[in-house]
Formats: C-alpha cells, sequence, structure tokens
C-alpha cells in the first residue's frame, strides 16, 4: 500500500494540470477529455496531487481539518478485538463504446489517507474508489471526481462519521458545483456518482444515479448499491412528493435517473429548496471478512449487459486465471463490448485477497437408499428363479 497513488479517469493527476488556464474550477484530465479512452492502470508508484483550494458556496458550514493534525481511525469496535484487514489491490479501465463522446470517470485510491495528504497513526487499509457518469457534457463528472473525496477527507468528522461526511460531500460537491456553473455556463452537465470507501474492514457505500457496486463474497453476489431509476417505486414516491413526475420513463420528461449531481441547468429540477432530482446519496455497508474476495463498480454501460451474479462469475473465473485486477477490468469492458452495450463503459475491480478467488467445493448431499421388507422378499424370489 505504500506504493499506491490516485488514478483519476485515464490520467494520473499532477500539480500542472488540475485546472485549466481560463482559470475554471479544479477538473481532473482536463476539460473537455482529450486523449484515448481506452488504457489500463493499477496502483504501482506515487505521483504528486493537486494542491488547488476546493470551490466552496458560501452557504457551506464545512468542517475543516487542520493539515497538520493526526487521525486515527475508530470504525470496527473495540482495538483489543482481532479484527481481519483486507489486503487492497485494485485496478481499472474505460472505454468510449459505441458513443461518440467519452463521458465516464473514475478514480481509485488503494491508500486514501497517504494520498490525500493526512497523517495517520493506524495503519489499517484505507481506499477510496468511485465511478461517475456523466451525461449532458463530462464537466460535472471530472469536477465530482476531483472534488468529492476531498471533501470527504478535508471534513474532521472523517473517518469517525464516515456515512455522515459521505452523505455531506455528495451535497457539497453538488452546491459547489452549481456555483462553478454560475460562475461559467459551459461547465452546466450532471453525472452519476458512487463511491466506495474502505476504513479497516469496514465497507461503505454511497450511490447517487444508476452505477452499481456488487461485493463478491465466496461466489455470491451481493449488492451494495440500488439504481435510481424513475420508474422504481421508491423513487416514483420521492419525485412526485416533490413536485415532479415521471414521463416515459423519465424524470420530468428530461432524465432517465432519479439521482444525480449537477443538472442546475435543466428546468424544474433542482432549486434552493429542494426538487425532484436529488443529489443526496443512498448509503449501504458491511463488515469486510475472509469471505469477501473482490468488489465491482462500474457506470451502467456495464450493467446494461451484465446481471450482478453474472458480472461476478465472470471476473470471478478471470481471477482465478490471472489474479489481476486490470485485467479483470478489462475482461469485464471486452466482454460488455462483445455484447452489445450501447453507452460509455468504465469498471473498477477491488481485491481484499493477494490470493486469487478459491474454487468452491459443493459438498453432495447424502442420498439415503432404503427398501422395503416387501422389496427384499421379491428380490430374493427374483434371485431364487435364477437359480432355477
Amino acid at each position: 500500500m505504500e506504493g499506491s497513488r490516485v488514478i483519476s479517469n485515464n490520467v494520473d493527476g499532477s500539480r500542472e494540470n488540475c485546472s485549466s488556464a481560463d482559470g475554471r474550477p479544479p477538473i481532473p484530465n482536463s476539460i473537455g477529455g482529450r486523449g484515448a479512452y481506452r488504457h489500463s492502470f493499477n496502483s504501482n508508484g506515487t505521483t504528486p496531487l493537486c494542491t488547488k483550494s476546493l470551490v466552496r458556496h458560501p452557504s457551506l458550514q464545512v468542517k475543516i481539518r487542520s493539515p497538520d493534525i493526526s487521525i486515527e481511525p475508530r470504525l470496527g469496535g473495540d482495538d483489543g478485538d482481532a479484527e481481519y484487514m483486507p489486503l487492497l489491490r485494485s485496478g481499472a479501465w474505460a472505454d468510449i463504446g459505441s458513443r461518440s463522446n467519452m463521458e465516464d470517470v473514475y478514480v481509485c485510491a488503494d491508500n486514501l489517507m497517504h494520498d490525500y495528504g493526512l497523517n495517520t497513526l493506524n495503519k489499517r487499509p484505507s481506499a477510496f474508489y468511485g465511478v461517475f457518469d456523466g451525461h449532458g457534457g463530462k464537466h460535472a463528472a471530472d469536477f465530482a471526481c476531483y472534488h468529492l473525496p476531498r471533501f470527504i477527507v478535508e471534513d474532521e468528522d472523517f473517518p469517525q462519521e464516515i456515512e455522515r461526511v459521505m452523505s455531506s460531500a455528495f451535497l457539497q460537491t453538488d452546491t459547489a458545483f452549481a456555483e462553478a456553473c454560475s460562475l461559467d455556463t459551459d461547465l452546466a452537465s450532471g453525472t452519476t456518482a458512487l463511491a466506495a470507501i474502505v476504513i479497516g474492514s469496514s465497507l461503505v457505500v454511497a450511490n447517487a444515479g444508476d452505477c452499481r457496486a456488487v461485493l463478491c463474497r465466496r461466489g455470491k453476489a451481493i449488492e451494495m448499491s440500488r439504481d435510481h431509476k424513475p420508474v422504481c417505486l421508491r423513487e416514483r414516491r420521492r419525485i412526485e412528493a416533490s413536485g415532479g413526475y415521471v414521463y416515459d420513463g423519465y424524470l420530468n420528461g428530461q432524465l432517465n435517473v432519479a439521482r444525480a449531481l449537477g443538472d442546475w441547468h435543466m428546468e424544474g429540477l433542482k432549486g434552493q429548496d429542494g426538487g425532484p432530482l436529488t443529489a443526496e446519496p443512498e448509503l449501504m455497508s458491511t463488515k469486510l471478512t475472509e469471505e469477501d474476495e473482490f468488489l465491482i463498480i462500474g457506470c451502467d454501460g456495464i450493467w446494461d449487459v451484465f446481471m450482478s451474479q453474472n458480472a461476478v462469475d465472470f471476473a470471478r473465473r478471470r481471477l482465478q486465471e490471472h489474479n489481476d485486477p486490470v485485467m479483470c477490468s478489462r475482461d469485464l469492458v471486452d466482454e460488455a463490448l462483445k455484447r452489445k452495450s450501447g453507452d460509455n463503459l468504465s469498471v473498477v475491480v477491488v481485491c481484499f485477497q493477494q490470493q486469487p478467488p478459491p474454487n468452491l467445493i459443493v459438498p453432495r448431499g447424502r442420498v439415503q437408499r432404503s427398501i422395503s421388507a416387501e422389496g427384499l422378499k421379491e428380490l430374493q424370489s427374483f434371485l431364487d428363479n435364477l437359480d432355477n
């Protein structure tokens, strides 16, 4: 983990390219997303991080951590208890697919505390992984990819109140992007967002939109997020209670997701007093154990052609072959292309073990055979006839 680095989309972050030359808010991978989109990444090497200040809305009451304060995570109960600690390895892959523009973005940080400049007295694992599926442009996805993890780590309640901090960070990112758009209308766009954080043996996933996280627990797919589509009953009720409506599967006839960051330019979806489109994430958490093998997080282009269990089965076979999360990510994307996914494709695979997933031996059920007394008599009579 000492050699980890932050990987954002398809380019490593650096001090020089954290903001554009025309003064736009700091956005990773530059505005416009130039360059090739098909690349692989792992967690070797180190790279300098951008230290630009965050864009914050004046109304935000954000508690900022002093940069020279050391922190010690306290998730997971009594320090005296023996606690399972995952060994984190990650990889990612992205492909533009059949679209004319690439609007997916992702970030991998296998050592969150180190990579984002936090001093920690605890050697337990800390990691951040995120996928962001932009629409109407890539600017919102780039903005969220850059700012969301920083809002999380700069909150003084991190990591002790991780779920509250993650929810707050989603809303802070959304509000900060609204201000950025008010300064530069060319940024107007939206993005779904899914973030997964590992602190010690705790896994917390926050989701707003239709990206999905699936945990493989001894070969079984455990969904760690729900797709926020307008047609889902719970989302539809929330939308209608907020003054919106669902038409032909679309929120207010405009958007095919029920939760997203950005989209402040779309009339009737968001406002200072709320609206039918929300950036508030839904959170799910679990305690990792030795049975947990890996996590898949991907944008909806992956899940359009993979069921959750199907993706876990496919990834598990690949990891058994080569035990490489980068190659596994590429395998998933290539298979989605073969299955004719019509969207941008991006996926992150996080392994929790150093060894490949084990072969599962399905125990055979004991079959009890019995024969009645009458049957025994018939069998004996048959054998006697054979002798005669």
